[in-house]
């Protein structure tokens, strides 16, 4: 396991391609774990997950997504979801979005400092994708499915983008 937490930043990359190597369930609750020690708005955690390591939901699902074929190879998964009995109150709702992502981006970066990969695979806010996760997953009205994270050991070397762009940061204020 990496320890350098920059290290493993920089070396984050979306993984499309996994090997059969299976997830263990302490690996994906390793997983979720990160994802709930994400920061929240008032602290108020309005995230739910759905570990998956069932083939049959995987293959529907990567049947059914249309950026999401890798679930068809990939051992697990992982779909976040954002819980509105726990969300904000009217216009802060929204913040359920800031929320979820941040828990999403600790479990790719936790992820791969265990030597695994993944890729974000968008759901919210196409409805179609929303409904296809929905009725996948026999989802209660109360959860809106965020993205889909495929789970598993890549197959074969793949490099991080070096994606650093000076001309994408400037001093202090508009010039």
């Amino acid at each position: 396991m990496k320890s350098d937490f920059l290290e493993i930043l920089h070396e984050r990359k979306s993984v499309r391609q996994y090997s059969d190597q299976k997830v263990t369930e302490e690996q994906l609750e390793t997983l979720v774990r990160a994802g709930m020690a994400a920061p929240s708005a008032v602290n108020r955690q309005p995230w739910f997950f759905f570990a998956i390591n069932d083939r049959v939901l995987l293959d529907e699902l990567g049947n059914r997504l249309p950026y999401a074929k890798m679930l068809l190879q990939a051992p697990a998964a992982i779909v976040v979801c954002g819980n509105m009995e726990r969300a904000l109150d009217a216009w802060q709702q929204e913040f359920w979005i800031q929320d979820c992502s941040a828990a999403t981006q600790n479990i790719l970066l936790a992820a791969g400092s265990m030597g695994l990969g993944s890729v974000w695979t968008a759901v919210y806010p196409a409805t179609d994708r929303i409904e296809i996760v929905r009725k996948v997953l026999i989802l209660p009205s109360h959860l809106i499915p965020l993205n889909v994270l495929p789970i598993g050991y890549p197959d074969g070397p793949q490099r991080a983008k070096d994606k650093w762009k000076p001309e994408n940061m400037m001093w202090n204020k508009w010039q």
